[in-house]
């Protein structure tokens, strides 16, 4: 007899951890994704932000499809002149309106953030980087070098140096930036430490102490970017502008890509001395580019952010329990916390065996993660918010 799937999956496909969801996926549109016994989940994560029009948006699939009968990969990002990365690079500056016109296509939101760190230490000639604790942004060398939970980041030691923390909201700790800072990374709202929107102009301080201090301004939208907190970028809605911007995730409409952006007078840094300053093999792929741009077409000319608001309201006024705490939120980022954190895993999981996908965060284990595709309808709120109050019914009842 043959090994099933999911003892394959287990034992040829790379684990993270020995908790796998393990959902066999079928097939997944709109909401909605399936497994292979055909039962429907409404996804309630999005691919942790990604699929903000839901899975197999047909604007997105048929950029795909278009452009795969032109091209594909051609040549290291950089060397050729490839109409989907112009076209992007040109609507988003636009988009932005605030002198970040100038776009450096990478694959993942990884990628950004290392790139970043590199353009921000070769434009001010410093080292020094400061991040916030409890943040997260992602998962190679130089993000996990900026995480604060060292529990986690000394299997990998030694990281790389120069590394200083502060804690978000903190106006106390801005005064470690200082003329030896190369730049500041951090989130407009902190999305693993459980949706921690800034609070008292936080973010319009850090900006002016890393003006007062020549230091890079790094805004990590990679979660928050494309609608997801009610505006295009929560840095419109929170009044700055950073100095370099990191896009990914929902970028491409569930294709892989990514970007940081900054003004040409910061990016050519990248140019000289050394040439080839970052240099990427993949980055700005043109079926990637034509569905995020596909995205960005869609998300700016239709009233999907504007609905936002209301479905963030909608959420937070169904979603009421003995054991609902609070309800945190930036738009359709949500934090649901929990009175007990041991309620936490009861939630989850059944919430999932009745139909549906919510998720933990890495850095609070009182709250669970809601952030469904934008596409969210009224009556799949009211369908989401049942379920999970059915499930609160349910982790109440363990401990009775």
């Amino acid at each position: 007899m043959s090994l099933n799937r999911r003892q394959l999956f287990l034992n040829h496909v790379a684990q993270t951890s020995d908790l796998a969801l393990g959902l066999e996926v079928s097939h997944a549109k709109g909401m909605y994704i399936y497994d292979s016994d055909g039962k429907e989940y409404l996804d309630l994560n999005s691919g942790i932000s990604v699929s903000s029009l839901g899975h197999l948006h047909p604007k997105v699939v048929s950029a795909v499809s278009n452009q795969l009968q032109k091209y594909m990969h051609t040549m290291v990002y950089g060397e050729h002149i490839q109409s989907p990365q112009i076209e992007y690079a040109n609507y988003l500056s636009k988009l932005l309106s605030n002198g970040l016109d100038n776009v450096y296509f990478v694959m993942t939101g990884s990628e950004a953030v290392e790139g970043a760190v590199k353009l921000a230490k070769k434009h001010t000639g410093r080292y020094e980087v400061i991040a916030c604790a409890n943040a997260y942004h992602g998962s190679t060398a130089t993000p996990e070098s900026l995480r604060s939970d060292y529990s986690f980041s000394r299997a990998f030691f030694p990281t790389i140096p120069g590394v200083r923390h502060i804690r978000f909201n903190n106006e106390e700790d801005l005064k470690k930036i200082t003329k030896k800072t190369a730049a500041v990374i951090l989130e407009p709202v902190q999305a693993e430490a459980g949706v921690i929107p800034p609070h008292n102009g936080y973010l319009e301080k850090v900006q002016q102490r890393c003006n007062e201090a020549g230091s890079i301004m790094i805004l990590d939208e990679i979660q928050t970017g494309f609608g997801r907190t009610g505006s295009l970028f929560a840095h419109k809605k929170y009044n700055i502008t950073p100095d370099v911007l990191l896009i990914s995730k929902s970028m491409g409409g569930g294709m892989p890509i990514g970007a940081f952006v900054a003004k040409k007078s910061i990016m050519k840094s990248l140019v000289k001395d050394p040439a080839l300053g970052h240099i990427t093999t993949f980055g700005g792929h043109p079926v990637c580019v034509s569905a995020a741009l596909a995205l960005l077409k869609h998300v700016n000319e239709s009233n999907i952010i504007q609905e936002v608001s209301g479905k963030e309201a909608l959420f937070k006024q169904l979603l009421k329990h003995e054991i609902i705490a609070e309800v945190r939120s930036s738009g359709l980022m949500m934090a649901v916390e929990l009175s007990r954190k041991k309620y936490l895993k009861h939630v989850v999981k059944h919430t999932f065996d009745q139909g549906a996908l919510i998720d933990f965060f890495l850095f609070n284990r009182k709250s669970f993660r809601l952030a469904p595709p934008l596409i969210i309808s009224e009556e799949e709120i009211k369908k989401a918010c049942k379920i999970i109050l059915q499930a609160c019914d349910y982790a109440l009842l363990q401990y009775q």
